[in-house]
């Protein structure tokens, strides 16, 4: 029951720090600063912050034209969703 919990706060923190720094690279583009790479976007996405990347697609505006963003967030969201759902089946 620990381990979930604390998969829990794992992924929460990381979908609020995922969100925050797609808001900073929406300002960024706005403002022709540097960017952050699509890299590091698809890899705070790949390690748990899938929900906070595709919410910050959804209220910036923010890379929603890149096919691979597009469908690539919701992909890793699912993929997301079944392995939260196995473990939470192994360890609950």
């Amino acid at each position: 029951m620990m381990i979930l919990k604390l998969v829990m706060i794992y992924l929460l923190v990381l979908t609020l720090a995922t969100f925050i720094v797609c808001g900073i690279d929406k300002f960024a583009a706005k403002k022709q600063m540097r960017r952050v790479p699509e890299k590091t976007l698809f890899l705070l996405s790949a390690i748990g912050g899938s929900v906070g990347m595709f919410a910050g697609m959804l209220t910036f505006r923010h890379k929603t034209q890149h096919w691979y963003f597009k469908f690539g967030i919701p992909a890793i969201i699912i993929g997301q969703v079944v392995l939260v759902l196995l473990f939470m089946r192994l360890f609950a």
